[in-house]
């Protein structure tokens, strides 16, 4: 009898210990969660593969092959050349080189205008939006981000009139005693005009001998052209309402009992800035340092609207290149190793600013 209750009593623990032993089928409901968001997700999955992966794919095989745009790529039409095309672009001194390297150059001081101007302007934008006083915040903040979200070609063909030679920009330095520039005639860089003030008008010998990847220093060191001054207000006037609303969003994120108790301190406004929003700004100022950057060294529309690439290629851009030697001059294998040189250059730079801000962090 006692050995009749002692295995009943066994039965159920050893049911229950079968029971967690077993997976139920169909993986339960994380399982049935997991197939839901694949089947949701995959939509938007398949979108990125078809657009996005497969055309990085095949600009990665057309860059070094020597497709003429004639014929399929993956047929018969292409031959794999190795590096050649990379070569060319940086090691053989011809043309093409030396319009890369002019490229790169007005690009960087694109982005060594644009980035920290816009920048700049959009966090003095949000905090002036970001006070409780002020009204019509909404009006303002609408008028403020209007540019960003206007056609690129309808503000670029308004620029062009603006700043044409009879333009309204011209018109009023005239009024003002001044002659204006021909804006996107003048290939002359701001630095050379500005050193011709001061009487410089040869470069020193070691500036005009001396060079990197075929471009002499005096060249790398001539700054923006006037056409590619008015292609960067452009810029700042459009991106900078964009910008404008991520600052904002995380001014309106940050605590008011934190500003309440360093007004208690005795701060001023200029050390609440610097010492309270700024440092809580951090994430925010990285993404819009990061966004300003990848976009200003992608920057093409602009300059195919208003001088594609004149005068005498100061507006010449390696994404504008990439576009012009491909549909241009045929040379699709060159014209997608630039647009591969382009992507390495951002990741870099994406890279190196990231590092130094994390140094930064670190260091305090």
């Amino acid at each position: 009898m006692a050995a009749q209750i002692e295995a009943t009593a066994a039965r159920p623990a050893a049911s229950a210990r079968r029971a967690r032993g077993r997976r139920p089928r169909g993986g339960g409901i994380r399982g049935r969660e997991a197939a839901a968001g694949w089947l949701f997700t995959a939509p938007a999955v398949l979108m990125i593969v078809v657009f996005l992966v497969v055309p990085i794919l095949m600009a990665a095989w057309v860059s070094v092959s020597d497709w003429s745009g004639i014929g399929n790529p993956f047929g018969g039409g292409a031959h794999y050349v190795g590096t050649r095309n990379y070569s060319a672009l940086l090691t053989q001194g011809g043309l093409a080189r030396q319009q890369l390297v002019q490229s790169i150059t007005n690009n960087f001081y694109y982005v060594l205008l644009v980035v920290p101007l816009q920048t700049v302007l959009a966090l003095f934008l949000a905090v002036a939006l970001n006070r409780r006083r002020l009204a019509g915040r909404g009006f303002f903040r609408t008028a403020y981000y209007f540019p960003s979200v206007t056609s690129t070609v309808a503000i670029s063909i308004v620029f062009l009139f603006l700043f044409s030679g009879s333009g309204v920009v011209n018109t009023i330095l005239g009024d003002l005693g001044a002659n204006g520039p021909t804006w996107f005639a003048d290939p002359n860089g701001l630095i050379h005009l500005l050193l011709g003030v001061f009487g410089v008008h040869t470069p020193p010998a070691a500036l005009a001998n001396h060079g990197l990847l075929g471009q002499s220093w005096w060249d790398w060191l001539s700054g923006p052209s006037i056409a590619m001054t008015v292609i960067i207000v452009l810029s700042i006037w459009t991106t900078s309402g964009t910008f404008m609303l991520i600052f904002l969003a995380a001014l309106q994120n940050i605590p008011a009992e934190v500003e309440e108790a360093a007004i208690m301190d005795g701060t001023n406004a200029w050390q609440r800035m610097r010492r309270v929003t700024l440092p809580m700004l951090r994430p925010t100022l990285f993404l819009v340092l990061t966004l300003g950057l990848i976009g200003c060294w992608q920057v093409f529309d602009q300059v195919y609207i208003m001088s594609q690439g004149n005068p005498s290629g100061t507006t010449l851009t390696p994404a504008y290149l990439s576009y012009l030697t491909s549909f241009g001059n045929q040379q699709w294998g060159e014209g997608a190793a630039i647009s591969f040189l382009l992507f390495a250059i951002i990741v870099v730079l994406t890279v190196l600013q990231r590092f130094l801000l994390r140094e930064r962090d670190a260091g305090r």
